[in-house]
């Protein structure tokens, strides 16, 4: 069973909130394809994408072309981004009940600051959120703790255990165990035998109906 409920929730963006794996897929494969690489399956870019694009670029592209792949994949998300942008089953409802109960909300995200700021607008969400953090709007990327102190510096309080960090990926429970923050899993699937040993979440829930039921 969680603990005493939260007084700020700090959530993930793609796939927590958002349905954006078969943009992202479509983003990278245009990325691969530019290069002569193979391209990935959607299951294959949920195993793989959840590092900021400064981050995991030069692994993928070298340090001499990452940032030419980075304009090759702003260039399609800027495309296709807004016409496949969908929110996730109650996510709506769920930020407009927890605003309305007054808890803090916040989103950490490793997609760059703009384009979440400009999907939220999109949505009719900003009103919901105190800070939308994304990447490079701090010195370092989710997993470090920078974007996290920045998400939360107008509350007041944590992070500690009174925030919860909602996210669908290994990188967000580590996010959540680095900056002391309670980490919450979000997914359909729960966590299979030590999936998450090293960053495990205090709990999961399979949506936001059930995560806005649990709160």
């Amino acid at each position: 069973m969680p603990p005493s409920a939260p007084k700020a929730l700090v959530f993930d963006w793609d796939n927590t909130l958002v349905d954006t794996w078969p943009v992202i897929t479509t983003c990278y494969n245009a990325t691969f394809a530019h290069f002569g690489m193979p391209p990935w399956t959607e299951a294959e870019t949920r195993a793989r994408a959840h590092k900021s694009l400064r981050d995991a670029f030069p692994e993928l592209f070298g340090p001499a072309r990452w940032e030419e792949a980075r304009e090759v994949f702003y260039a399609t998300f800027r495309v296709v981004h807004l016409d496949r942008l969908r929110a996730k089953d109650g996510a709506g409802e769920m930020l407009r009940g927890l605003r309305e109960r007054g808890l803090y909300l916040a989103v950490v995200s490793n997609k760059m600051g703009p384009a979440l700021r400009i999907e939220a607008g999109h949505l009719g969400w900003s009103g919901y959120f105190e800070r939308i953090v994304g990447a490079t709007d701090t010195a370092r990327d989710k997993p470090a703790p920078d974007p996290v102190a920045r998400a939360l510096e107008p509350a007041g309080f944590g992070p500690d255990h009174s925030v919860w960090f909602v996210g669908d990926t290994a990188i967000d429970l580590e996010c959540a165990h680095n900056t002391g923050c309670l980490p919450v899993l979000i997914r359909d699937e729960p966590p299979e035998p030590l999936e998450f040993e090293r960053h495990p979440p205090a709990f999961h829930v399979r949506d936001c109906h059930a995560l806005w039921k649990l709160i």
